[in-house]
C-alpha cells in the first residue's frame, strides 16, 4: 500500500471587479433616510465597516444626494433611484442618484453667509467626491453622481 498523501490546494476566488447596488425608493425624507441605511449595510457587506473613513464618506454623499433628490427633484408619483457601485479595478465607489426632474440642476452657490440656512450640501460633496456630476437620465430625469476612494 502507498502511503503517498496528496494535498490540494484551492485559490480564493477572485474578488468581483463590479460590485453593485440598485434600489428604488419614495422620493420622500424618509426614502432619503433609507438610502443612507442601505448603502452603509452594503458597505458593510464589501468589508467596509459603518466606521470606517469609506463608509462614512459613502453614507455622506448618499444622505446629501437623496436629500436633494427629495427636496428639488421630487415629481408626485415618482421616486429616486440610487445605484452604488464598488470598482475594484480603479478602487472607486460611485453613487448614483436618479430623479425625475430634468431642471433644477445642481450648482454649488456662489456665495454663502453664516446667517444661509441651506445650500452647504454640494459643497460637502464637492469636499469629500474625488469628481461628481450630472447626466441626462433617459427617458426623463437626471442623475447626480459622485466618486470616492476605496481604499
Amino acid at each position: 500500500m502507498d502511503n503517498t498523501v496528496l494535498k490540494t490546494t484551492t485559490a480564493p476566488d477572485p474578488e468581483p471587479e463590479l460590485r453593485e447596488l440598485t434600489q428604488q425608493f419614495p422620493a420622500m425624507p424618509r426614502g432619503a433616510r433609507l438610502a443612507r441605511r442601505l448603502a452603509v449595510r452594503r458597505m458593510e457587506e464589501w468589508g467596509y465597516p459603518p466606521a470606517s473613513d469609506a463608509s462614512c464618506t459613502v453614507a455622506l454623499l448618499v444622505a446629501e444626494l437623496a436629500s436633494n433628490a427629495v427636496r428639488h427633484g421630487r415629481v408626485p408619483g415618482r421616486d429616486f433611484r440610487l445605484r452604488l457601485a464598488c470598482v475594484a479595478a480603479t478602487r472607486t465607489i460611485r453613487i448614483e442618484v436618479s430623479d425625475a426632474r430634468e431642471d433644477h440642476l445642481p450648482a454649488i452657490p456662489s456665495a454663502l453667509t453664516a446667517d444661509d440656512e441651506s445650500g452647504r450640501g454640494l459643497l460637502l460633496v464637492d469636499l469629500l467626491a474625488i469628481r461628481w456630476g450630472t447626466t441626462p437620465r433617459i427617458p426623463v430625469g437626471k442623475t447626480v453622481w459622485a466618486e470616492c476612494g476605496a481604499p
